[in-house]
């Protein structure tokens, strides 16, 4: 599945064009990658963050750049520290008919019996990397702990694919893992001293 994305050339300098366009709602931004030079773009704040809340970061998103038509993923992107709003992307572009690498979130599924027993799930393990041609790439890997008891853990070779895709995370690693819970005991003391009197001397 693609989404397709309307941008706009954009020039380099000066750095104030930045500025001026984040203050009109535009993002800056650069597509290389797959038959296509570095090329710096603009595009809408608002659609992108649309596009991303409806179908997420591990999607193709196609622009028309120069009358060319390209395939793109999201490689990286940075956000402002106060507001979380996009203020850069870095678009790189793809074959469809190649296989790529992404990150995938780990999403946990259900209530684990252990849970209910009153264990403590513990998550260790938050995104794995999947393969797949672009169209397929997932993007979360869902994991059911619905069975799961205190004592018992899933790694990555637990993890069901539901999908074209292929993860490549070490399998060895673990996901998640239900312990008992700590019961902290309270200090107690045997015998229980009388406090003792300032001044008071022992009787001989």
């Amino acid at each position: 599945m693609s989404v397709s994305l309307e941008v706009s050339k954009r020039e380099v300098r000066p750095r104030s064009l930045r500025n001026k366009l984040r203050h009109e709602g535009k993002i800056p931004a650069v597509v290389n990658g797959y038959q296509i030079e570095s090329t710096t773009i603009s595009l809408d704040s608002a659609e992108i963050e649309k596009v991303l809340r409806q179908h997420g970061l591990n999607t193709v998103l196609t622009m028309s750049i120069d009358g060319k038509k390209v395939n793109t993923l999201i490689h990286n992107y940075t956000t402002d520290t106060f507001t979380s709003k996009l203020t850069h992307i870095e678009f790189l572009s793809v074959n469809m008919n190649e296989v790529t690498e992404v990150e995938a979130e780990v999403v946990l599924v259900g209530e684990a019996a252990g849970v209910r027993a009153g264990g403590v799930l513990t998550q260790t393990l938050y995104s794995v990397t999947v393969a797949a041609t672009p169209d397929k790439l997932p993007e979360n890997v869902e994991v059911d702990v619905t069975d799961l008891e205190i004592g018992q853990s899933l790694s990555v070779a637990d993890l069901k694919v539901d999908g074209d895709y292929e993860i490549i995370t070490d399998a060895e690693e673990q996901v998640v893992t239900i312990t008992e819970a700590q019961v902290e005991e309270e200090e107690t003391t045997e015998e229980a001293s009388e406090p003792e009197v300032i001044g008071e001397k022992e009787e001989e």
